[in-house]
């Protein structure tokens, strides 16, 4: 039987790996730190404790092991590509969209922001004085593909569904369950990111192993095929807690409140091609988002973060309901006196000609 690792496990998209690896054949053992153990993954996939941070706690763990498949999507990626080199016979290592230049300093590409969509080739960032955490994602791609030269790379969006540490979701759910009548969005929740369910991503990857000669060196944009902005986002899950919820768009330089739901970094669009992966590996959604994100309220629903707790905090959403208010109110206030300045436009005809009989040289407008 064919064996596989996966590093890391019981994050979002783990439990989607190791059952879509098991309904390949493989046998499955997942390398982790131990700390938790999820429901989804079943007793006959076997355990490694070790911190795959660094090379003294690894080697130990995986010394005279092999697999035929390395999947890598926790711990230092770099440090697990080089520890598996020549103990694996296909090596997929998961980054992150913020190796491009342009994710966190928009200024850095003219015009600013990231091209739209972002390829694959769109420039990286090469020094670490340019950002050092995206040039560390952008240089750690190399290291993977110098250790594993037919190994492949997969560039992560925001990924939703159960087990984030960071669900921007929960902002919008828990609103709902507080009975909050409005929620604050930044430029009216219009912002673009590419997302990807936990589910559609790990097919989205298990396809490098099922397409293994087309994925070799590869690095590829992932995500779901269908994207939402931030509003529909919204007006998803609301729709799914059967609650109305108004949005109140406000700058996103004063809508403090939506930097969780939108996980602002800047407000310009982050949205991924997504061309390479369909072309070259037949990447399309097994499950339509709309649903993916239903399910993603309704896990939330029953598995409730403590309010104030770590998640929350990671969130960095006070859910300060007092402010919000005060900034609605602001809003509101400003709106109403921005219409007394409203003036009817003066009706202009359709700029192009509607002539009302056969060769005329202009029509009954003069147009």
């Amino acid at each position: 039987m064919k064996s596989a690792l996966i590093v890391g496990g019981t994050g979002p998209s783990g439990p989607f790996l190791v059952n879509g690896l098991r309904d390949r054949g493989y046998a499955v053992t997942i390398l982790h730190r131990g700390t938790h153990e999820i429901p989804e993954i079943g007793p006959d996939v076997a355990h490694i404790h070790a911190d795959p941070h660094f090379r003294e706690t690894l080697d130990p763990a995986i010394a005279g092991r092999t697999f035929d498949v390395v999947i890598a999507t926790y711990g230092r990626i770099r440090i697990v590509a080089e520890a598996f080199a020549g103990k694996t016979g296909q090596f997929i290592g998961i980054g992150g969209v913020p190796a491009y230049r342009g994710f966190f300093v928009p200024s850095a590409n003219f015009p600013t922001g990231l091209p739209i969509p972002v390829p694959e080739d769109a420039t990286t960032v090469q020094t670490e004085a340019e950002h050092r955490f995206s040039y560390l994602i952008a240089s750690t791609e190399q290291a993977v593909l110098a250790a594993h030269p037919r190994g492949a790379v997969y560039r992560y969006p925001y990924v939703y569904g159960p087990y984030q540490l960071v669900p921007r979701e929960w902002c919008v759910i828990r609103r709902i369950l507080d009975r909050r009548p409005f929620m604050i969005l930044a430029d009216g929740g219009l912002g673009l990111m590419t997302h990807g369910y936990a589910g559609n991503l790990a097919h989205g990857v298990l396809l490098a192993i099922d397409h293994p000669d087309a994925a070799a060196g590869q690095i590829y944009n992932c995500g779901d095929d269908r994207q939402f902005s931030i509003r529909q986002i919204v007006e998803i899950i609301a729709d799914e807690m059967k609650h109305k919820l108004e949005v109140i768009s406000l700058p996103a330089e004063v809508a403090y409140p939506a930097r969780g739901v939108s996980l602002e970094i800047t407000p310009h669009h982050k949205l991924l091609d997504l061309h390479k992966i369909k072309l070259q590996l037949g990447y399309a959604d097994p499950l339509p988002p709309e649903e993916a994100l239903r399910r993603t309220a309704r896990w939330y629903i029953e598995h409730q973060p403590d309010r104030g707790g770590d998640i929350e905090q990671r969130l960095q959403d006070p859910f300060d309901y007092d402010s919000e208010d005060q900034l609605a109110a602001i809003y509101r206030e400003a709106a109403g006196r921005a219409r007394q300045f409203h003036r009817e436009a003066v009706p202009t005809p359709h700029p192009y000609p509607h002539p009302k009989a056969p060769n005329l040289a202009r029509d009954h407008r003069n147009r």
